[in-house]
């Protein structure tokens, strides 16, 4: 599986709104923190509110802040908001039926791969990320 800049920046993106608190934060801001365009920025943010992890307020005094606590989101919520589903390979998407599923070796190493990166991904909240500096704990 291959993470994307996307995904990275979202996550950056995440962690740098759960270090304001409440505060509302300007996406410039973000953006000349961060050094992720601003564009990107626009770009990653829409599904994030989509699915409901940022709100954001406009007008001059407006910008964007978590929906929730951030011990409430998990890196695995901020990646399929921008990135959809979380597979290790394509058959093991919901909407894909793969014609070789019931005949495939392989089948059960893809599934429990599959399995490890979404417990970890869904165990890790921006909390965590935040306050290990990006680095989790034994």
């Amino acid at each position: 599986m291959k993470f994307s800049t996307r995904d990275r920046y979202a996550l950056r993106l995440m962690v740098e709104l759960a270090n304001h608190g409440d505060t509302l934060v300007p996406l410039k801001e973000i953006s000349d923190t961060q050094q992720i365009s601003l564009k990107y920025l626009e770009q990653i943010v829409t599904p994030l509110a989509k699915a409901g992890l940022v709100v954001s307020v406009r007008g001059a005094q407006g910008g964007y802040r978590l929906a929730r606590p951030e011990t409430e989101i998990t890196a695995g919520e901020i990646l399929r908001a921008v990135e959809g589903e979380l597979t290790a390979i394509p058959c093991l998407g919901a909407n894909m039926d793969c014609p070789r599923r019931g005949q495939c070796q392989t089948l059960d190493f893809w599934c429990g791969l599959n399995d490890l990166i979404n417990r970890y991904v869904d165990g890790v909240t921006l909390a965590t990320l935040r306050t290990k500096n990006g680095t989790l704990a034994e």
